[in-house]
């Protein structure tokens, strides 16, 4: 009987010690791979649409991959672009507007991903050199693409995106 119930309550004490591990070790889900602000200012809890050229074709982003582009803007963008706002250049931030009235125009998927690829001046008569190039080398174009799907998505729906003036 002794021996029974010894045998029961190692085995009991390995299966929790085999849940703990487990619990600890495995991947985190996907919910937690989410950003709040994705979730409260971007209102992206389901995949949503950002355009993806003049055209009117938009491209599905899911709130994963505008998590990914948001820790990607804070690791390499934020710097110079606090809120969207841009402090070398305060005339020029990251609002729809101004993305838009670019030559060319930035407030699509292709247009903003060109540009990060070769980055140009508001007016697009020279190279930007504030602005770093992102080669493909560097960003393959999916992550590219989430960078640019949060600051599009940001520029769309986030309140105070852009809306600070650094002079």
């Amino acid at each position: 009987m002794l021996r029974s119930f010894f045998s029961i309550t190692v085995w009991r004490a390995f299966f929790a010690v085999c849940l703990i591990w487990m619990a600890l070790t495995m991947p985190a889900t996907a919910a937690t791979k989410i950003d709040p602000y994705v979730l409260q200012y971007l209102k992206a809890s389901q995949p949503v649409e950002v355009p993806l050229n003049a055209a009117g074709d938009t491209k599905t982003f899911t709130p994963e991959q505008l998590s990914e582009g948001k820790r990607l803007f804070k690791s390499s963008c934020i710097n110079c672009h606090v809120g969207g706002a841009t402090l070398p250049n305060p005339i020029v931030s990251l609002s729809l507007s101004k993305l838009k009235g670019a030559t060319p125009p930035r407030d699509t998927l292709e247009g903003l991903v060109a540009f990060m690829r070769h980055p140009m001046t508001y007016d697009g008569t020279e190279e930007a050199v504030l602005c770093r190039e992102v080669p493909a080398s560097w960003l393959p174009q999916e992550t590219t693409e989430n960078l640019a799907a949060f600051v599009l998505r940001a520029a769309e729906v986030a309140r105070g995106w852009a809306t600070a003036r650094f002079e």
